[in-house]
């Protein structure tokens, strides 16, 4: 049996209100379980808790309750130590939805993939670019541009180096948040068929947390279906999209563009 990655206990947070206002309940009690070599999607509109999640996952956000343990390793309340926060870049990294912001300005492809493999590991020159051009292929990026800086790129091409950037680690999951949301189509295809490949070769597990049904549909097999912080549905992606058990994942289908697509209605949230 494959072991777990994730296990997801309870967990919730709560942002406190200033000025008078009412704390907010970002994430209230939720639990799963994500295996080694898995791709599990977190679904839902904005709101709903789902990057949340993704953020306590990678460290960026404290947990105010429940447990959260990443690759046998719980991880508590308190603040990870700088051997400890290398550690974990072993275990989980992140991609987000807008490279440009999440790459630094100043540095080329070469130089940026490097700075990982340097923090991580103690390599050879020639191994450093072994390494580098396996990377650089792995994405496929063209290597001619491995000089260049993320401005002089396509918003493609930086999301390949966001990547490449995270496999540099050799974690064991690779959280993606709406890393193809900012591409258009075309792109959104190439860029999916890539992650679906990278997995197969490295048995890489995928928590993908994205609004779109139909990348959903096409990476993950499992989904989870979030609203106002709680999972309102779970289950094997193909399930989920024939037989929806829940009215507000059958709007969320009906909102999925399709072949003849019209909106039927909008979705109601409370506040």
């Amino acid at each position: 049996m494959a072991e777990a990655l994730l296990e997801i206990g309870e967990l919730r947070k709560v942002f406190p209100g200033h000025h008078g206002a009412e704390d907010l309940v970002a994430v209230d009690g939720v639990s799963f379980e994500l295996l080694e070599g898995e791709s599990v999607a977190v679904v839902g509109e904005s709101g709903s808790g789902k990057t949340t999640v993704a953020r306590m996952i990678v460290g960026l956000e404290r947990a105010t309750s429940g447990r959260l343990v990443v690759c046998g390793r719980e991880r508590g309340g308190r603040r990870a130590r700088p051997g400890e926060r290398q550690r974990r870049g072993r275990d989980v990294q992140m991609v987000f939805q807008d490279p440009y912001l999440s790459l630094d300005r100043r540095q080329s492809v070469e130089s940026g993939i490097l700075e990982i493999l340097d923090l991580h590991f103690r390599l050879t020159e020639s191994e450093r670019g072994a390494r580098l051009a396996e990377l650089i292929d792995q994405v496929g990026f063209d290597r001619r541009k491995a000089a260049a800086k993320p401005a002089r790129l396509s918003g493609g091409e930086r999301q390949r180096v966001s990547i490449a950037r995270a496999l540099a680690a050799r974690p064991r999951l690779v959280i993606l948040d709406e890393a193809v949301a900012a591409l258009d189509v075309s792109i959104q295809a190439q860029i999916l068929n890539l992650l679906a490949d990278i997995r197969q070769q490295t048995n890489v597990s995928y928590l993908f947390v994205s609004h779109d049904l139909a990348v959903v549909r096409q990476v993950s097999d499992r989904v989870l279906v979030m609203r106002d912080g709680q999972i309102v549905e779970r289950g094997a992606t193909e399930t989920v999209f024939r037989q929806p058990g829940e009215e507000y994942t059958r709007s969320l289908l009906e909102c999925a563009p399709r072949p003849g697509w019209k909106p039927k209605r909008r979705i109601r949230v409370q506040s």
